[in-house]
């Protein structure tokens, strides 16, 4: 008799207009900012960093919210792909790393912090730098700031809202010959296009501010700018709730979900919050499970669970029951790099490991590999 098929490590085809990706398994290794880039630049921090979650048993890397513009990044020491440097630095690495691992499909999150930028690392406070610190100027869809004690944003006129949306489809473009497979576009965690959506940071008057369909209007414009020059897997990570009255909300996200399908979006990854110091978020083991599947239900686009998911039948039940398609996991990621692996031999499934690994497991457990015991001399 066969054994059924891990749902977990079932295979998944991610469409695109290029022909899509076949992922081996359900695993997807969410982005995770480093602040580790030197200038906007890949530093062997990242090759290390890669190199790891490469080997990790996931079906899916995605490389840390990268910056379109400098005045994007959110610290100083995030990731940037805005230029030929930066371009080349992450290039090199990207490949450097994959030379040291199994083949795994490689997606980068394309982002612009706006007026959470300019600030100093999180274990330094993740305020709000000064001119006199290192700081710089920041924007937003008003000039509303993120907290009251923070100078505000500068509000962004029709030429500023075109120059990021073409930083974007120029990031797209670099990160196409850097070899990636998939890009996501970061519309989440209180950044810009996040704040472009959520009443809460938008105040605008013109065509961009005030109703649904106008706080959507300027995300959608990039996602379709995006669409139309890059032929790949392209999907965008959202904040389904603002977790505040009159915020932003599932409802207003799965509207937006289904106008992004419509555009031609591949995948929508489900977070929450992150746009006001007011929110009050309910946290607890699959905690944003729930919008996941609200989403997945209203717009039928392949979806991503993610948020306090650690352990493997955790995992394995939300695509058991219909949840989510695939399930993203960042800290479970760090504390356990080979969590995938962990995974298969609980729930019998295979993941790729380096041969220089295939000794490590008890012989009971060697079937993750799907190899045969290799000796040691």
């Amino acid at each position: 008799m066969l054994t059924p098929m891990s749902p977990l490590f079932s295979p998944f085809h991610l469409p695109s207009p290029r022909g899509g990706l076949t992922l081996p398994n359900r695993i997807v290794v969410a982005p995770m900012c480093q602040y580790a880039a030197r200038d906007g630049c890949a530093t062997d921090w990242h090759l290390v960093h890669w190199g790891s979650l490469l080997n990790s048993g996931a079906a899916l890397f995605t490389i840390e919210a990268t910056a379109v513009l400098p005045e994007g990044r959110i610290t100083p020491a995030c990731l940037g792909l805005w230029d030929a440097r930066t371009e080349a630095a992450l290039t090199d690495t990207l490949q450097r790393a994959r030379q040291l691992a199994p083949h795994t499909a490689v997606s980068i999150q394309l982002a612009h912090a706006g007026r959470k930028a300019s600030s100093a690392l999180p274990w330094e406070g993740a305020q709000l730098l000064s001119p006199a610190q290192g700081g710089w100027e920041t924007f937003g869809p008003s000039a509303l700031p993120h907290l009251p004690s923070e100078t505000p944003p500068t509000a962004m006129t029709r030429a500023d809202m075109d120059r990021v949306r073409d930083a974007f489809v120029a990031a797209a473009q670099r990160a196409q010959r850097a070899g990636v497979d998939a890009i996501e576009l970061h519309a989440a965690h209180g950044y810009l296009l996040h704040e472009f959506v959520s009443p809460l940071a938008n105040q605008r008057s013109d065509a961009y501010g005030g109703s649904f369909e106008n706080r959507i209007r300027f995300p959608l414009e990039v996602f379709a700018a995006l669409r139309a020059a890059y032929p790949g897997v392209l999907g965008i990570r959202i904040s389904a709730s603002d977790w505040v009255d009159g915020g932003w909300d599932v409802a207003q996200s799965a509207e937006m979900a289904r106008q992004l399908k419509a555009l031609g979006c591949d995948f929508i990854h489900v977070s929450s919050g992150g746009v006001s110091p007011a929110q009050k978020i309910a946290l607890g083991p699959n905690y944003q499970v729930p919008f996941a599947r609200a989403v997945r239900q209203a717009s039928g686009l392949p979806t991503m669970a993610v948020g306090l998911i650690t352990q493997p039948q955790q995992a394995e039940a939300i695509v058991q029951a219909g949840d989510a398609d695939l399930v993203a996991l960042a800290r479970a990621f760090l504390y356990e790099p080979r969590w995938g692996w962990h995974a298969a031999a609980a729930l019998g499934g295979t993941v790729q490991g380096h041969p220089a690994y295939w000794r490590c497991l008890p012989r009971d457990a060697q079937a993750v590999f799907g190899k045969v015991s290799v000796g040691m001399r």
